[in-house]
């Protein structure tokens, strides 16, 4: 079962259970958490409050690929986690020693360290949903998309439901320094989730998610990547945990979980590019790649 917003007929967001034969029921709530806080009411499940509602109603008409998706939650924040695949870490060095493969820096603590690496990574307002443009930084000449599965939290760290994020990356700014890596990493639209979440009760075994990317440039596609959340070192719990310590976490919050997927070294995003982020089952994250120079061209027409 999958809960989406989209924009409804009156141009207003709505909410939406689909489940997996794509069929789509309407939901008496503004936004997912409602529907958590309900649960906890009844003492039941966010599944069963969903399950309740759908079994007297009826579908809407309109086809699930035709409706106008919204970000599926509009997390106050959204952290992420880094060097939590081998891939990962091993781009990471290849950034921060000028592409000496051999060489061992601390992003090799990190991979092997029993403390993960969690960043702040966005915002609501930062934050993009499907089909929206996400934007290029203006300072960097190596940018890339970083397809990761999303982890949408309650406010004790409870595993709510699974989503898609893209956290797009600076891959120049974070090897110049490390201490680089707010700006590598935040900027206006530089996070993208969607297009749906699945709640985590329907998930038999997140570990069996897998995650695919592609991008395309001139209307072909110029890269695919596609990995499992298998080759994750880290638990899902145990990152959920860390981010928990001595912290304020909001009902809603969305941990990225890293990624696996990272384009060739020569490649790097260009404005008009398009990325596809799917994660079966729970959907196909798609965003449009635009520069700031012609966002700002956009914005003063």
């Amino acid at each position: 079962m999958r809960i989406i917003r989209y924009s409804n007929q009156e141009n207003k967001p709505a909410l939406a259970a689909v489940t997996d034969e794509d069929k789509i029921y309407d939901l008496p709530f503004e936004d997912f958490l409602e529907i958590v806080r309900q649960a906890e009411d009844k003492e039941s499940t966010a599944l069963q409050v969903v399950e309740e509602i759908i079994s007297q109603s009826l579908p809407l008409e309109i086809p699930y690929d035709e409706l106008s998706l919204l970000v599926p939650i509009e997390a106050q924040e959204v952290w992420a986690s880094g060097v939590t695949f081998e891939k990962s870490r091993d781009e990471r060095n290849y950034e921060a020693t000028g592409g000496k493969l051999d060489a061992a820096t601390f992003y090799d603590k990190v991979y092997d360290a029993e403390r993960p690496e969690i960043f702040f990574k966005s915002t609501n307002k930062r934050t993009v949903g499907p089909e929206e443009d996400v934007y290029l930084r203006s300072d960097s000449n190596w940018q890339i998309p970083e397809p990761e599965v999303g982890l949408v939290l309650g406010n004790k760290g409870q595993i709510l439901g699974f989503t898609i994020g893209n956290d797009m990356s600076c891959r120049d700014i974070e090897g110049e320094n490390p201490l680089y890596l707010p700006q590598a990493k935040v900027w206006k639209n530089s996070c993208a989730l969607g297009p749906a979440i699945r709640l985590s009760e329907t998930v038999e075994d997140p570990y069996e998610l897998e995650i695919t990317c592609r991008i395309y440039r001139d209307q072909e596609k110029h890269f695919e990547g596609t990995a499992s959340m298998k080759q994750l070192k880290r638990k899902f719990d145990e990152l959920a945990a860390y981010l928990l310590k001595d912290n304020t976490v909001f009902d809603g919050t969305v941990l990225l979980t890293g990624t696996c997927i990272v384009p060739p070294n020569e490649f790097s995003l260009r404005d008009g590019d398009q990325i596809e982020i799917e994660v079966p089952g729970i959907g196909v994250l798609v965003n449009s790649v635009k520069s700031q120079v012609s966002q700002l061209v956009f914005d003063r027409e």
